[in-house]
Formats: C-alpha cells, sequence, structure tokens
C-alpha cells in the first residue's frame, strides 16, 4: 500500500515557533522537567490577565452566544471597532469593511488566499512573523524578503524594498510594531512604504496587533491613515493589548481604494462565509474592551510591568560579551545578536535546542523568523523579573561554551 503524503500545496509551509524543539520540550514536560517558555506571546500563564470587566461582560452574554451571527461578526462587536478607527483618524470605514475572525491568524490566511495566485508575489519583512511566510507559501504565491536594518534601529530598508519590487508583486506586509524586533516605524518612513504602494499598485497588509504596547513616549502611526487612496488590509485584535490570546478573538479592517478592489473583497466575503462565522462569545469582549479603560498603559508606561521587565532584561543581555540588543519600542519581545566572532554558532536551532536541554528554558532561533544568519534569538520578556533575570543569567553563561 502506498504511504498517504501531506498536500503538495504544503510545501515550504511552517511555523518554527511551534517546530521541532517545541515538540522536543513537551517531550520533556511529559518526563517531569518544568520547561520556562520564552518561545511565544502568551500573556496568561505569566500573570498578566485580562480585565474583569471584559471577562465578565463575556460570561453575561453567554446565552446570546449560542447561535450564527453575520459572516463577518457580531454587529456591535465591528461599531466599536468602526468607532476605534475614525478616533484614530482613519476615513471611510464603514461596518461592512470590518471582518471578525479567529485570531488575526486566520484573518491573515483568508486575505492572501483571496489575493494571490500562483506565481504572484507578496513582500514580506525580514525578521518576519512566520506566519505570513506560511500563509503565502499556501497560496502558491512566493514571498519575497525585504531586510531591515538592525543598525537603524530594525527600520525597514526602502532601497531594499524598491530593488524587490516586480510586475508579479501584488502587496508589501508591514509589521509594525514589529515582531520579533520591537521595532515602531516613524510616519515618515510608513509615508514611504505607502508611496511605494501607491506607485506599483500594491495592497498593504498592516499587522498591527501590537500597536497599543509601546514605550518610551513612542508613538503609532495606523497605516490606514495615510493610505487613504491605497488599498490597506489592517489587522489588529485582544490577543496581546488585552491579554486575551486564548479568546482567539481578531479583526480585519479594508479602507482605502476599496473602489478598486471589489473582486478581491468578493473573494473575501465567499471566504469569510465559508466558516460561518467566528468565535462568538469572544465577539462580546471587543465592544467592551475598546470602550473600557485600557489597562495596557498600567504596564507599559515607567514603573509598569513590562516596562521594568523588559529594561532589565536589555540590560542583561548587553551585559553579555558577545551579545547585543536593538532596544524594542514596542511588543514584547527582544531579538539580541549573537556576534559571530565571539560566539561560534553555525546552527541557530542547534543552540536553542542545546539550551532548552541543558537549561529547561525555550527559545526560539533568528533563523524560525527567516532571518538569514544563524546570530539571532528572540526572547519573550513576560515572566516576572526574578525568573526573567535568572534565565537571562542562564543565557550568559550557556554562552560561554561558544565563545571563540
Amino acid at each position: 500500500m502506498k504511504d498517504i503524503l501531506k498536500s503538495e500545496k504544503l510545501h515550504g509551509v511552517c511555523y518554527e515557533i511551534r517546530g521541532p524543539v517545541m515538540e522536543h520540550a513537551y517531550r520533556m514536560e511529559e518526563e517531569g522537567h518544568r520547561i520556562l517558555k520564552l518561545n511565544i506571546g502568551n500573556p496568561a500563564p505569566f500573570g498578566f490577565d485580562a480585565p474583569d470587566e471584559i471577562i465578565q461582560d463575556v460570561i453575561h452574554n453567554l446565552s446570546l452566544a449560542q447561535g450564527y451571527v453575520e459572516s463577518k461578526g457580531l454587529f456591535a462587536a465591528r461599531k466599536a471597532i468602526m468607532q476605534e478607527c475614525q478616533t484614530h483618524g482613519i476615513q471611510g470605514v464603514d461596518i461592512d469593511d470590518i471582518y471578525l475572525g479567529n485570531g488575526v491568524s486566520e484573518l491573515i490566511t483568508m486575505a492572501t488566499q483571496a489575493l494571490l495566485n500562483n506565481g504572484d508575489e507578496l513582500l514580506l519583512p525580514m525578521p518576519n512573523y512566520p506566519l505570513w511566510m506560511a500563509a503565502t507559501n499556501l497560496t502558491g504565491a512566493s514571498p519575497v524578503l525585504y531586510r531591515c536594518d538592525e543598525q537603524a534601529d530594525w527600520m525597514p530598508d526602502i532601497d531594499d524594498i524598491k530593488a524587490k519590487i516586480t510586475p508579479r508583486t501584488r502587496g508589501i506586509v508591514v509589521i509594525n510594531p514589529n515582531n520579533p524586533t520591537g521595532a515602531v516605524y516613524s510616519r515618515e518612513l510608513l509615508e514611504e512604504i505607502v508611496e511605494l504602494a501607491r506607485q506599483h499598485d500594491l495592497v498593504i497588509f498592516a499587522d498591527e496587533i501590537y500597536s497599543k504596547i509601546l514605550y518610551d513616549d513612542t508613538e503609532f502611526t495606523p497605516m490606514a491613515r495615510l493610505a487613504e487612496d491605497v488599498l490597506c488590509l489592517s489587522f489588529n485584535g485582544l490577543s496581546k493589548s488585552y491579554r486575551l490570546a486564548g479568546f482567539r478573538s481578531g479583526w480585519m479592517i479594508v479602507s482605502g481604494a476599496k473602489h478598486r478592489a471589489r473582486g478581491f473583497i468578493e473573494g473575501m466575503d465567499i471566504l469569510s462565509s465559508m466558516r460561518l462565522c467566528g468565535n462568538v462569545p469572544a465577539m462580546f469582549a471587543v465592544q467592551t474592551a475598546l470602550g473600557g479603560y485600557q489597562s495596557i498603559n498600567d504596564l507599559v508606561l515607567p514603573g509598569g510591568r513590562l516596562r521594568e521587565q523588559r529594561d532589565m532584561a536589555w540590560r542583561m543581555l548587553n551585559d553579555i560579551p558577545g551579545v547585543s540588543c536593538v532596544k524594542p519600542k514596542g511588543a514584547i519581545y527582544l531579538f539580541p545578536r549573537l556576534h559571530l566572532d565571539r560566539h561560534r554558532i553555525e546552527d541557530d536551532e542547534r543552540l536553542v535546542l542545546d539550551f532548552l536541554r541543558q537549561e529547561k528554558i525555550l527559545l526560539v532561533q533568528g533563523s524560525a523568523f527567516h532571518w538569514d544568519a544563524p546570530d539571532h534569538l528572540r526572547i519573550v520578556f513576560l515572566p516576572r523579573a526574578d525568573e526573567l533575570a535568572d534565565a537571562v543569567g542562564r543565557l550568559g553563561n550557556f554562552l560561554e561554551r561558544y565563545s571563540a
């Protein structure tokens, strides 16, 4: 009998954040080891609870969430998102321009499937959140990576973007604030990207899930505010800013040149209808979250837990010989560089696997974010300060064995 193989459409589709090293960590847990998971931005296990009023509102409305709703989502939730668009200066967004889904992940897959054909190209940042690469490969299109410059605080290299645009390029992905680097892009840089999209008729995919997790008085500029005459899809949700990752509650906003995208929008409507609707109980969290007290500010301002943990871990990483780290202005990650003139590293996946086996701490290798050298790691700074300090200290001691 023949083996049953996976679809050829899955060639090149992977998600290394939950890849082989994670599988090894699961096996270690089954053997009784406690693993500190610094590999994934999951706030709840580290004591970051969602605001109680959101939880209570969802509980109160559970009896109303037993049936399907409109495929794009609950009206009240979409209205709250529409009102937030108005608050942020994003013009021309109607209720029907908003799609609710099972996290941003589902909506990214939906949008790329609706747009891309075999042979098309989509510009992605390097490094990038790996779901974008996987979703692009799944469509049969080709992801094309543009470089973000570590020496310029991880800002996208505009000249490199220009050099990567071809007649097959259909769109550009902008992850701001960035995962994994924590970079937050200036208005001027975003305007340059919008101008390239305007010149080359590109769709902008703006992944803005960390838009409210900002440090050091950094300002966030929504891409859709600048792209009034360019088709822009903006992605956001409750997972990070409201500490509700398990609710899988995200949304996508279509703005800008909608009049030139009727076919594409029809495709997204078809895919939205095929899954009937998103998770209805979680939709009841949206209006309360967006309209209520923004408790994330208490965590990111001076004295806030996220701010203090970022600062401490960043200082400790830069104190390790042969390690440097650009200070993140947003999100919940550090992306330190391991200088190869000091550290003899040829395989960064092997490095994080060895660290897991020895120290029972799970990190993610930089190559999982499609970085092109084995010299970076992503570290989640969600654990409490004492546990985080211990983990970074162990990493420093561990790296000594790789010293030249």
